[in-house]
């Protein structure tokens, strides 16, 4: 092989569009050796016939198949996976093509449920179904401890007693208190699940009556301004001829698991109206 047909590491890598760290990644793998490594220099140069393996590494690569098995194939001289690898491969993708449809339509579902959220009109009157939910009722100190709770205690009790929320998901709370209080709430948590399993010593599940008629309203900001929007919904309640005809529900859709500033949190009130 002639001088002008040996291409330099650098050379090669503009060639081929592969980064040097990956080309001495390939070699560090025993994959693709240089074909000659100056002694004095340490220069690495590559041959046109390194071209072409490269590019059978790199549509093996794409196909699914691990640098170490493509080594292998080489080392064997076969160059070609046999019958029972390219089944295998055939598996593997057909089960990440399955995961990535429902993946896809649990995202789209998702997105749909919260654009339908940001883009409602101030106050929408809905008929919330009958649903299974997985609850949790507990007196909290106050309620920035609604959040630990909620992540830290339900969350690994729920999936312990093999709870399968529905998708979208939906939780709200439930206020139990009498009076407006900061400290010792008694408070309910609820997430709908698909079926209703065994109580568990942390969770109860049970099924929750329709309510026919609920008057919803988006709430942004933090919860201790709920009375802002509660001022708001009783006075357009008011001017309907309704009146409140059960506990509200409180259903968190941004909060502090996801979004820092408490500005941004977003909830939607239910409120059960006759």
């Amino acid at each position: 092989m002639s001088y002008r047909n040996k291409l330099k590491i650098g050379e090669f890598s503009r060639l081929m569009q592969v980064t040097v760290k990956t080309l001495r990644h390939y070699e560090h793998k025993g994959l693709l050796i240089p074909d000659e490594i100056d002694e004095w220099t340490g220069y690495r140069y590559y041959n046109i016939e390194q071209m072409q393996k490269l590019s059978r590494i790199r549509e093996m690569q794409r196909l699914g198949f691990s640098l170490d098995e493509i080594r292998d194939l080489f080392e064997d001289d076969s160059h070609t996976p046999t019958q029972e690898q390219l089944e295998e491969k055939i598996g593997k993708t057909e089960q990440m093509l399955r995961e990535l449809t429902l993946r896809h339509r649990k995202l789209l579902d998702w997105r749909d449920s919260l654009n339908e959220i940001r883009t409602m009109e101030e106050f929408s009157f809905q008929s919330l179904p009958e649903i299974n939910v997985a609850s949790h009722r507990e007196v909290i100190a106050n309620y920035d401890a609604l959040g630990p709770l909620c992540y830290m205690k339900i969350g690994p009790a729920m999936m312990e007693a093999g709870c399968r929320c529905t998708e979208p998901g939906y939780c709200f709370t439930i206020d139990h208190n009498g009076e407006y209080k900061t400290e010792e709430i008694d408070i309910e948590y609820c997430e709908q699940v698909e079926e209703l399993l065994p109580d568990t010593d942390f969770i109860r599940f049970k099924r929750l009556p329709a309510i026919p008629k609920a008057l919803c309203l988006k709430h942004i900001g933090p919860y201790d301004r709920f009375y802002k929007s509660f001022t708001r919904a009783t006075a357009y309640l008011e001017s309907q001829g309704l009146r409140i005809a059960g506990d509200p529900r409180f259903s968190y859709i941004d909060g502090a698991w996801n979004q820092e500033d408490p500005e941004k949190w977003v909830s939607v009130i239910q409120i059960p109206v006759e």
